[in-house]
């Protein structure tokens, strides 16, 4: 869950922030929070190459049995409302008939699935779904795979819409991608509906929220200028609808549980969102469209300080997170478990944060802002 780059979680990367020491200090001391999160990325790391055989397969049943691939296409362009991110007709036979050999299949879905993101939520999600199973006493192994594959691969469905939208990797399988998604969402959403309809139905508002944030994001793209706090608030329902639902419903969407996990998870969501913006803005020498570090900069003018008052409202962010768990029952399993977890998101942010400093190329980030 926090981010896109190995090197944060180097030894040095970690001594160089206030919250990285205290993880040194808490996995030297073989705290109970640094026990369960090792406990759980070392079961993700195990489970991952399983995951995507499982995600493969499923994949393959649908390619192979749709009679009418070009329906399901006009569907899903429907449904998310824009059809740049599916075939035309013509196009279709040939992709299709491709996908239906399984190893070529494959080696797209584990494109899809290289994300940090997704490789950093599969731990998260299972060990809320074990926290909220404990608290109900409802073990089910068979729904917690159900749950947590159906929502990776829900997630994971923005990764090539995302790809197909921004034109910025994999352009020779960005058509593959586009037959790839309507499965996708199919797939998630049988999975996720073995939780029951309240669950499935949290699923469907929070896929709505999702689109309606990506839409607002691309509005904003075209007069970035005029950003409002409540626009952007209304951008950052995506992080909200993909995290906060995820976490609800490892819950089954049950209370007080389902709205503190909505909560921890949203919020967590949203403060790394602020972390991403800020490695962007490393990586590509300009100030996000739209983003908050956009926003402050035009408030104060100064580049720098839009960095700084993105800072603070990451801070505002996760304070929200760790409020929700100060709420959480006293006997709950897995309080130091988010303890840490909230540790690593604060940590992501800090590091990115000084690096922007060192390089100091706020005046490359002033010439590139959006005129």
């Amino acid at each position: 869950m926090s981010g896109k780059d190995q090197s944060v979680v180097s030894k040095e990367a970690l001594m160089s922030t206030k919250s990285g020491k205290q993880i040194i200090k808490q996995g030297l001391f073989k705290s109970k929070g640094f026990r369960l999160f090792s406990q759980y990325k070392e079961e993700a790391e195990a489970e991952f190459p399983k995951f995507a055989e499982r995600f493969t397969d499923d994949l393959l049943r649908e390619i192979k049995s749709d009679v009418s691939p070009a329906s399901t296409q006009t569907e899903f362009a429907q449904e998310v409302g824009t059809t740049e991110i599916t075939l035309q007709d013509s196009q279709i036979p040939a992709i299709k008939s491709k996908l239906e050999n399984r190893e070529i299949l494959r080696d797209r879905v584990l494109r899809i699935l290289n994300s940090n993101f997704v490789k950093m939520t599969l731990p998260v999600f299972n060990a809320l779904y074990d926290a909220a199973a404990a608290y109900h006493n409802n073990k089910n192994a068979q729904m917690r795979q159900d749950l947590v594959d159906g929502h990776i691969i829900a997630i994971d469905l923005s990764e090539p819409m995302d790809r197909i939208m921004d034109k910025d990797e994999d352009l020779e399988y960005l058509d593959d991608y586009k037959l790839m998604n309507p499965y996708i969402l199919k797939i998630a959403r049988a999975k996720i509906a073995k939780g029951g309809e309240q669950v499935l139905q949290e699923f469907e508002d929070g896929f709505k929220d999702a689109r309606l944030g990506q839409y607002i994001d691309t509005k904003l793209k075209m007069n970035p200028r005029k950003i409002t706090e409540e626009q952007m608030n209304q951008c950052y329902k995506k992080y909200r609808a993909v995290m906060g639902t995820a976490g609800r419903n490892m819950a089954l969407a049950k209370n007080p549980l389902g709205e503190l996990f909505y909560l921890g998870m949203a919020r967590a969501a949203e403060c790394v969102g602020c972390g991403n913006e800020i490695e962007d803005s490393i990586k590509n020498k300009f100030v996000k469209v739209p983003s908050w570090p956009l926003y402050y900069t035009l408030l104060t003018n100064d580049v720098k300080q839009g960095f700084d008052f993105t800072m603070k409202k990451s801070e505002l962010y996760l304070s929200d997170a760790r409020l929700a768990m100060e709420l959480l029952p006293k006997d709950f399993t897995h309080s130091e478990f988010l303890e840490f977890l909230f540790l690593t998101v604060e940590h992501y942010n800090q590091y990115w944060y000084n690096q922007l400093g060192k390089l100091n190329i706020w005046s490359e980030l002033s010439a590139n802002l959006p005129r």
